[in-house]
């Protein structure tokens, strides 16, 4: 394994120093569990090939094989726990439900009962209200919105509609 080169901090910007100083600690801590894990597995070997390996009962070969799973187990939770701050939080999704966009064009149909007349008889029925729905219509090569107004009518004589 190759030694880097020493890093001199002062030729850094200051704003920079402390991801530097993180890096170089991590590599650090990284190079020592490498070490340890490069010492166990040297241990395994011994124990497998090695001149005793047939004298081993299970029992014993187990034991060698339980130490490595327990060192790679903690490299791995040393990993996942330095790895956990680093990911940022993900945003609640943005969604449009409903909302169709405002510069899409508009094709408006107005539905009009077929007589105005009130049924009690008592003359023509005014404009309440009405309601509106959107609904997305796709043209090949072209989209646009159609819009459908029904408006309520009314007597203002009688409780009637």
């Amino acid at each position: 394994m190759s030694t880097a080169p020493s890093i001199d901090l002062s030729v850094i910007p200051e704003s920079q120093r402390a991801a530097v100083l993180a890096v170089l600690r991590e590599r650090d801590a990284l190079r020592e569990s490498n070490r340890r894990l490069e010492h166990l597995i040297a241990e395994l070997n011994q124990a497998v090939h090695g001149k005793r390996s047939e004298k081993l009962n299970d029992d014993e070969r187990q034991l060698a094989f339980e130490d490595l799973e327990t060192a790679v187990a903690e490299a791995e939770t040393r990993q996942d726990a330095e790895a956990a701050p680093r990911t940022p939080p993900r945003r609640a999704a943005r969604r449009n439900r409903g909302h169709l966009p405002e510069s899409l064009p508009r094709v408006e149909r107005v539905i009009e009962p077929d007589s105005l007349l009130c049924p009690c008889g008592c003359g023509e029925m005014h404009r309440i209200g009405e309601d509106r729905t959107e609904r997305l219509d796709i043209v090949p090569a072209q989209l646009r919105v159609i819009v459908t107004v029904r408006p309520k009518y009314a007597c203002r004589r009688c409780a009637e509609g």
